[in-house]
């Protein structure tokens, strides 16, 4: 008998909860639409109308299990066999504890939370209740990933010395993001570092395979500010004279033919994308304004420093003041080098100053859930095998790794608040 059929999924698929029908939530239900033989959306909940109606008639969701809030979900008692929760980051705490309770198994979108306390509270539930429990650290399913990692476990660049890694936030990103949107206030969401990097630091933990034993940190908010708006600058990009020669233009990066936002990135301004919508919500919303006059206070740039068990090191590096691509690794091994951008890998041997080039070419059909690398689509392939074969290893991103890189994050913080070198707890 299949492990499938043991556990109740013979014949049927998975049946996910989505709380939270936003970008994330929106993406990884996809899988749903791609092989709905593994799984189904049963039920969701989201406050906002449209974004609400547009996702229940994409899953074709009965009306008795859509849900305005997590709370009317969760007391409507267990409605599926797994819940993606993929609120804004203060809001994760509760409704991971809740439907841990309820026996759901989960997907939680990283991070965590933006408190290390409520990081370990929800570990050690989903620990306590022994359930499949992943999070959306996609860099660690990608096939480049996993082709970099076979690489270096065949040694082909001997013991890894060091390592530099860096993010390229992309410059109309940041100002999307971390400028005018969500994520632009420490305040009001997880810190920069935690929210946009702990992807990065939770990879080089994954490729260094030894815990981190010290953390320094460097970096701060040195370009988006007040003092830096160009003469006769307006508050608002539609009303403004000198528009046409910023890089942060919201005309640039929304309207036009040649607009730099992607349909995922209009999707957050507006549910019905057209010329008029996003006029509208640049007029009115929060993604027309200024970079220059917005109540951002997370970084623009911070390099942060890693010593790991043994004497390896890592430095990382994540700047707004690039192009939106790939991110950019060397890695640095007793008998050789190897260089990656996320789909190129190229090991240069010391032994014969040989060079051999890699192209792990994304897979044909991804059924729209190319992001990140193909993270998005492997990510859930990976959280569906694992519950319909109650096999916790097919998830790449548990919670004992996670909480791990999770601390490493908060440590660098701090480390750059401080100007203090972190010795983490263990090391």
């Amino acid at each position: 008998m299949s492990s499938a059929k043991q556990n109740g999924f013979a014949g049927r698929p998975v049946q996910v909860l989505v709380i939270g029908a936003g970008a994330r939530g929106e993406i990884y239900s996809r899988y749903a639409l791609a092989h709905p033989d593994l799984m189904q959306v049963v039920a969701v909940a989201e406050p906002r109308d449209v974004y609400r109606q547009q996702f229940v008639e994409q899953h074709g969701i009965s009306a008795d299990k859509v849900f305005t809030d997590w709370q009317q979900a969760a007391d409507a008692g267990k409605l599926a066999d797994a819940v993606l929760i993929c609120t804004q980051d203060t809001l994760h705490l509760e409704p991971a504890l809740a439907f841990a309770k309820q026996g759901y198994a989960m997907l939680l979108e990283k991070p965590l939370s933006p408190v290390a306390s409520e990081c370990r509270t929800i570990v050690e539930e989903v620990v306590r209740q022994k359930l499949i429990f992943s999070v959306g650290h996609v860099l660690r399913y990608t096939r480049y990933t996993q082709k970099l990692k076979q690489l270096l476990r065949d040694n082909v660049i001997g013991d890894i010395v060091s390592l530099q890694h860096l993010e390229p936030v992309g410059y109309w990103h940041q100002a999307h993001s971390f400028v005018r949107g969500n994520w632009r206030n420490d305040n009001e969401a997880a810190f920069m570092l935690l929210q946009k990097s702990c992807h990065d630091i939770d990879w080089i933990r994954y490729i260094m395979e030894l815990p981190c034993e010290q953390i320094s940190s460097f970096g701060g908010l040195r370009h988006f500010r007040q003092e830096n708006q160009p003469a006769g600058a307006a508050d608002n990009c539609l009303d403004c004279a000198v528009e046409a020669s910023c890089p942060y233009s919201a005309k640039r990066i929304y309207l036009g033919d040649d607009h730099k936002a992607t349909p995922g990135f209009l999707r957050v301004l507006t549910p019905e994308v057209s010329q008029s919508h996003l006029q509208a919500a640049l007029r009115d919303g929060q993604y027309g304004r200024c970079v220059y006059r917005c109540d951002n206070n997370v970084v623009d740039h911070q390099v942060v420093n890693m010593q790991f068990a043994g004497g390896r090191t890592a430095s990382f590096t994540m700047t707004a003041f690039t192009r939106l691509e790939d991110r950019k690794t060397r890695i640095f091994g007793s008998h050789g080098c190897l260089e990656g951008d996320g789909r190129y890998i190229r090991i240069t041997s010391f032994v014969d100053d040989s060079e051999k080039v890699y192209d792990v070419e994304e897979a044909d059909d991804l059924h729209a859930m190319s992001g990140h690398g193909g993270g998005d689509y492997y990510l859930m392939q990976h959280f569906i095998d694992a519950i319909r074969t109650n096999d916790p290893s097919q998830v790449l991103s548990g919670p004992a790794e996670t909480l791990e890189s999770h601390l490493m994050v908060f440590a660098a913080e701090r480390a750059r608040r401080e100007s203090a070198v972190i010795t983490l707890s263990g090391a």
